[in-house]
């Protein structure tokens, strides 16, 4: 398949699928992670140019050395410049990277290679995470941490430390990672009760918007009343706890009509509804279209 073209509405024209695909890394290493480095148009050749649009079970890092490369994730293009870091969580769905002009690392790693007060950073953002710009020092260690990890792939597999090695190299990549973004958006523990109760909040939508629909509901789960969560959250974020929770039902639902042939009844049932009519008025409301003249409109 050739490299997605951007639309001049910023989407790619892709043939939709049934479903969403999930990537699944065991399907491809028992080890738990792949490492590689890329230099300009080798991305184009890999058997990363078989991926088009899907979700991933596991996480993604890319450091870039060199050059200007673009990803679709969510509906968002995201330049990545050189120097620069970005990671994909486990369910975001994206394209592969576009990289004909810039080198770097892939790093693909399953969830429980890294460590929870890792994931907490990467997993705890308010909003879509945004690429990380590396000073000299931290890329210096980066590469070399990286580099380090790749050449110890290779060597005999019979070598009885070799993977842990290897575990241990990409854990200090990770806690760099996470040490960067926690300067962008402080970790848990520096946090205000208000911004911690959100970042929970966030976290718990996530994980069970397709069953959970109720502001009462969520304030439960997070041991606060739905009056002081909805005053928490317009105080941190600027909307509501059923706003909150409409914007990330229409995503999920504006990823399904966009990448897949599921019809709006289907939609409908899969995330969590009963009534069509009901779930198109939700998302009319919020997106500012109908679900069909969404699809419609995305897929010119």
């Amino acid at each position: 398949m050739n490299i997605p073209q951007i639309s001049r509405n910023g989407f790619t024209n892709l043939a939709a699928m049934k479903d969403i695909p999930v990537h699944q890394i065991q399907d491809r290493v028992s080890s738990g992670f792949e490492i590689w480095h890329f230099l300009p148009n080798e991305i184009r050749k890999s058997k990363a140019d078989n991926l088009g649009a899907h979700r991933d079970d596991h996480y993604i890092f890319f450091v870039l050395e060199t050059g200007v490369a673009r990803l679709m994730i969510d509906f968002h293009e995201l330049p990545l410049r050189d120097h620069s870091l970005y990671y994909i969580l486990p369910g975001q769905v994206h394209h592969r990277i576009n990289a004909d002009i810039a080198s770097g690392w892939f790093i693909a790693a399953d969830t429980s290679l890294i460590p929870p007060d890792y994931r907490d950073v990467f997993e705890n953002q308010l909003v879509l995470q945004q690429p990380v710009q590396l000073p000299d020092n931290l890329f210096r260690q980066c590469n070399t941490l990286l580099s380090l990890a790749d050449e110890k792939g290779h060597e005999n597999d019979r070598d009885t430390f070799k993977l842990p090695i290897i575990y241990a190299l990409l854990k200090s990549f990770f806690g760099i990672a996470a040490e960067c973004y926690n300067t962008e958006s402080p970790s848990n523990k520096n946090l205000s009760r208000p911004a911690q109760i959100s970042r929970e909040f966030k976290k718990l939508l996530v994980q069970n918007v397709h069953t959970v629909k109720s502001p009462s509901e969520y304030a439960s789960k997070l041991n606060v009343s739905e009056p002081y969560l909805n005053e928490v959250l317009k105080k941190v974020t600027g909307f509501s706890v059923s706003s909150w929770i409409q914007q990330e039902v229409v995503l999920e639902a504006k990823r399904l009509l966009y990448y897949s042939d599921l019809n709006v009844k289907e939609i409908t049932h899969r995330l969590g509804y009963d009534d069509p009519a009901y779930f198109s008025r939700v998302f009319t409301n919020t997106a500012g279209s109908t679900p069909l003249a969404f699809r419609k409109s995305y897929r010119k």
